[in-house]
Order: C-alpha cells, then sequence, then structure tokens
C-alpha cells in the first residue's frame, strides 16, 4: 500500500469515526451552546491527536518513501478527490447559507454547515482511497 493511499486511510477513518461519534451525540439533543461547543472540541482535539500520533507512526514504518514528493499520479488522485469534493461542500454550503435561514436558526445551521464540510472531507479521503485501490491513473 502507498503511503499517500496508508494516510489518506488514516484521515479517513478518523474522521467517520469522529463525525459519527459527535453528530451522534448531538442528534435530537437539546444539549446547551456550552455542552456543543466542549463536545466538537473534545473531538477535535482526540481527531488532531489520533492524526498526528497516526502519520507518525506511519512515517516511521514507511521510512524513506514518507519523504518522497508526491509524483504526477499521487498529485491526480488528489486533484480528482478534491475536485469531487468541492461540488458536495458547495452544494451543503448552498443549503445552509440560502435555504436552512428561513426555517432553521443557531446550532442547527452551525451543526449543518459542519456536517457538510465533514462530509466533503470524508468523500475527499474516500475517493482518494479508491482511487488507489482501483490503480487510477487519471
Amino acid at each position: 500500500m502507498a503511503w499517500r493511499e496508508k494516510q489518506a486511510w488514516l484521515a479517513l477513518l478518523v474522521m467517520l469515526v469522529g463525525y459519527t461519534a459527535y453528530f451522534a451525540a448531538v442528534a435530537g439533543s437539546q444539549r446547551s451552546m456550552l455542552g456543543m461547543l466542549l463536545l466538537f472540541g473534545g473531538v477535535a482535539t482526540a481527531q488532531a491527536v489520533i492524526m498526528i500520533a497516526g502519520r507518525t507512526v506511519l512515517a516511521v514504518l514507511a521510512g524513506k518513501e514518507a519523504q518522497a514528493q508526491a509524483d504526477e499520479r499521487d498529485r491526480a488522485i488528489d486533484r480528482r478527490g478534491t475536485h469531487i469534493a468541492y461540488f458536495v461542500l458547495l452544494t451543503g454550503m448552498i443549503v445552509v447559507g440560502v435555504v436552512m435561514p428561513f426555517n432553521r436558526e443557531g446550532w442547527q445551521i452551525s451543526n449543518a454547515a459542519l456536517l457538510a464540510l465533514a462530509v466533503a472531507e470524508i468523500i475527499r479521503y474516500g475517493v482518494i482511497v479508491a482511487s488507489y485501490r482501483r490503480g487510477w491513473h487519471g
């Protein structure tokens, strides 16, 4: 498995677990603003710690491969994931910024924006992983 594919798997799994836990905890709850902020802060901190530790372990195990520059294939795969995720994010932000203000308020809008960001990033990393798995060459 390629070094960048391993990084994408790590990011995908950390985001899936972290945001699934966050949105499961806030779904239908009547938490205070401080409670939601603390919950999100905890999830974000845990994600950061796991990503730093995971990337460090992967880098040590990969050796010199971890220091190599991205080649054309790696850059093409990253562009493809980013391109697809952009349209997911754009759609989410249109819903959050144009539709939701008419019938939602406060944390519902904030959490919907966070959901759009999380889904876009999960899709980005999912496309990257799938592209490496299928041997996509651009």
